[in-house]
């Protein structure tokens, strides 16, 4: 079963320095790398390399540099018939600054990816999709369309509702699964910190829903996933590795995530192998280029 892809794509411009520059600050770089990027390529890739069949939809410049993304992802699995070329836009682009210490500071421009249109979406074929994953780098209009169309198809409809935007609390009521971080939880629920304990990051989840059979899952950092429901709430904890790089570790879980659910895997099962697909991903550098394939994520689990 197939996992469909609304989302962005970007070509990631990576900086390493040894501190973040504060406001005003300008720090020697260390080190310039250009990579595919955008969470919409990042967690398509995360989903093929799980083994899903993928398909992604989003746009490009009509450019060299949107031609070469292209390529990129269908070298990574990725189905990009659906990915538009667009005549006198930019493709997209992300200014990554990364610190010694694995934090990092992104800028984004949208360029291609805010021009994806309700109708391109509404007249595009969606049987067969299991799973229809999003975020909110492309136009939240986009995004409702396909879940309104996926509904009638019977797909799960996964939200990455990051960044945190105003919009996209308007799409939690046509979502079956929303993936959060702990920041994305707290501006979203309105809180005054980031809750830490799962007890308080349940309360605050549920403060979300809109339906009863609706599931909030809240990525902790190194302290795990939590996963709650209206009736139940879980853990699976962190995995201890030596981040190199997090850059594309929540877009790596969000992949990984649908890969498991659209293969019918049990929700707690899919979390924990996408809990550990994260870890393994902070391990190399750059977004798409760590994301790890299923036979790694097993081999790391049995170990």
């Amino acid at each position: 079963m197939t996992v469909f892809v609304l989302g962005s794509i970007n070509l990631d411009a990576v900086a390493r320095v040894d501190d973040l520059p504060r406001p005003g600050e300008t720090v020697a770089g260390l080190s310039l790398e250009l990579f595919l990027g955008g969470k919409g390529a990042n967690q398509a890739v995360a989903a093929a390399r799980m083994g899903a069949p993928t398909r992604l939809m989003g746009a490009v410049g009509a450019d060299e540099t949107g031609k070469s993304l292209k390529a990129k992802l269908a070298g990574y699995g990725v189905q990009v018939a659906d990915v538009m070329e667009l005549d006198g836009v930019a493709t997209g682009q992300a200014h990554v600054w990364v610190a010694a210490s694995a934090e990092n500071m992104i800028v984004v421009t949208a360029g291609a990816n805010a021009k994806v249109t309700p109708q391109q979406v509404s007249a595009t074929p969606l049987e067969g999709q299991r799973v229809l994953l999003c975020q909110l780098e492309t136009p939240p209009t986009a995004i409702e369309a396909l879940f309104r169309t996926g509904a009638a198809k019977g797909a799960l409809r996964v939200l990455n509702a990051a960044p945190a935007l105003p919009q996209g609390a308007a799409l939690f009521p046509l979502t079956d699964i929303l993936i959060l971080n702990q920041t994305e939880l707290a501006t979203y629920a309105k809180l005054d910190r980031e809750p830490v304990r799962l007890e308080d990051v349940s309360v605050a989840a549920r403060k979300l829903m809109s339906r009863p059979d609706q599931t909030i899952i809240v990525t902790l950092g190194s302290a795990g996933v939590a996963a709650v429901r209206r009736d139940e709430a879980f853990l699976i904890e962190g995995k201890k590795v030596k981040a190199v790089d997090t850059v594309g570790a929540g877009d790596c879980f969000c992949g990984a995530l649908a890969a498991a659910l659209a293969g019918n895997i049990d929700l707690r099962d899919a979390v924990e192998m996408a809990n550990a697909a994260a870890a393994l991903s902070v391990q190399k550098a750059g977004a798409a280029p760590s994301m790890p394939s299923r036979r790694e994520v097993e081999v790391f689990l049995e170990g």
